[in-house]
């Protein structure tokens, strides 16, 4: 039980550098797509 909390813990730290990072990468992932359309 103590280990479960202690990830909650890390979560809701974790939590607002999660959501800037998962928006870098979809901007990343639509950057490549974009990439790809126009050089391909």
């Amino acid at each position: 039980m103590p280990q479960e909390k202690d990830r909650y813990a890390f979560w809701t730290k974790y939590k607002r550098f999660a959501s800037t990072e998962i928006l870098l990468y979809v901007i990343m992932i639509i950057g490549i797509i974009l990439g790809i359309i126009i050089f391909g």
